[in-house]
């Protein structure tokens, strides 16, 4: 069944791609659960196109700000209570997990920010570190496995795109520049498929961020989000419009994704580590909602440890071998030795942060336990492989690899999903 929407102008500003030919790496092992790989004899699979808005918490959906999303939910699949990101609910953690399958503690971006004895330190803000793909090279991301079965594949924006994973990047790329409007993000997307039948790509992924920076401005109940929602579904719309011009809305399938949601956390519900520990004696990694201590050479660690570790306000924290275990988080050595998690609406931090925050506070923020209502992640799936009008369960981010591996016929790496758990929101002649 068609979706109707109005005509919107649509103007293609194709500016530029990158590629490269190295062949892929395995990933490392861990749990799987995924279907076999699709028989060489089976057609060419549908084109796949991977959307995430950043930020987007699924009970957003209901504010009714988002009617071209609401109608791909309607004709198509939506967790009725959203997808329940991995642990730490953070973006570029939470965006790796999606297109491996492996959780954060087994694919190795373990946070926003982090450290590596080899590679130095890495934050979202460092380039360099960034496009570094020896950061990445935990974990095989679904356009090197999909490139490897002779797919053409773009991505727009997806973190860890830009980085030479295993050598290579998706054939059409761009390095991230968040000047760059939603509208032109769409328009490059269709210029990649305005290319030839030989050249034109069959995995795709397309990224939105400005729901998610709204979010963390002025928090998830602010009139900056719902002007985000409102912008943000037209350059959908805009997508729609260009598919159905060129035919392929009914052939193509997509699943529009949030990597986390969003809660309220206004700048003065902070624990402030100095107040409790001699800052100076640690290797304070990261702070915010997930914050991470290693020892500093020189100082003992264990009583700064035994003395975060008893019952604090507003914080849990635990040795990396102590984390709860439906976390599935601590086993990588590039999880800091103690680890804080603030409860959802407050942050970790120190003094030294918080006057230099004064001058951009932030009212809103993620990272929290994975299961807070408030961290539950969109997920809706549109196209001829999904099933129409169809609300399914929860179910964890992990389980999206193993369904968009199946949907393109390619055999899984090493991954944590589970395709039994979401192959009921396809249609039988798909699954």
């Amino acid at each position: 069944m068609k979706i109707l929407f109005r005509p919107l102008l649509c103007s293609l500003m194709a500016f530029g791609a990158g590629c490269a030919t190295p062949q892929p790496q395995p990933a490392p092992p861990a749990a799987v659960s995924a279907p076999p790989a699709a028989a060489s004899a089976k057609p060419a699979p549908a084109p796949l196109l991977l959307i995430s808005i950043d930020g987007y918490r699924t009970d957003y959906i209901e504010r009714g700000l988002s009617p071209t999303l609401a109608s791909l939910a309607k004709q198509g699949v939506r967790a009725a209570d959203g997808m329940q990101p991995s642990f730490p609910s953070l973006t570029f953690p939470n965006h790796y997990t999606i297109v491996t399958g492996l959780r954060p503690d087994h694919h190795g971006i373990i946070n926003n920010t982090m450290s590596d004895p080899m590679l130095g330190k890495f934050s979202l803000s460092n380039r360099d570190a960034v496009s570094n793909g020896q950061w990445w090279a935990e974990a095989t991301p679904l356009w090197e496995t999909a490139q490897a079965h002779g797919m053409k594949t773009a991505t727009m924006f997806w973190p860890g795109s830009e980085a030479d994973i295993h050598g290579e990047h998706p054939d059409f790329w761009k390095p991230y520049d968040g000047k760059v409007t939603p509208d032109q993000r769409v328009d490059q997307l269709l210029a990649w498929l305005d290319q030839p039948a030989a050249e034109r790509p069959t995995f795709m992924t397309l990224y939105f961020d400005a729901v998610d920076h709204a979010g963390h401005d002025f928090g998830p109940d602010s009139p900056q989000v719902n002007q985000a929602l409102v912008e943000t579904d037209a350059a959908l719309a805009r997508l729609v419009q260009g598919l159905q011009q060129r035919g392929l809305l009914d052939r193509i399938n997509m699943i529009v994704l949030a990597d986390h949601g969003m809660a309220s956390a206004p700048m003065h519900n902070a624990v402030v580590l100095d107040k409790l520990i001699p800052i100076t004696h640690v290797d304070l990694v990261s702070v915010g909602v997930l914050a991470g201590l290693n020892p500093k050479p020189g100082f003992d660690f264990a009583p700064i440890e035994a003395q975060l570790e008893k019952p604090q306000q507003h914080m849990t924290c635990w040795n990396k071998s102590r984390v709860p275990a439906r976390f599935a988080y601590g086993s990588n050595p590039r999880v800091p030795q103690l680890l804080c998690l603030a409860d959802v609406g407050w942050r970790i931090s120190t003094s030294d942060y918080l006057a230099k925050k004064k001058k951009k506070p932030t009212q809103g923020d993620h990272g929290y336990d994975n299961a807070a209502p408030q961290m539950q992640a969109l997920f809706v799936a549109h196209g001829p492989a999904f099933r129409e009008a169809a609300l399914v369960p929860s179910f964890p981010n992990v389980d999206v690899y193993p369904l968009m591996t199946h949907l393109l016929g390619l055999p899984p790496a090493a991954n944590d999903g589970n395709y039994d758990a979401v192959k009921g929101m396809l249609k039988p002649d798909a699954q």
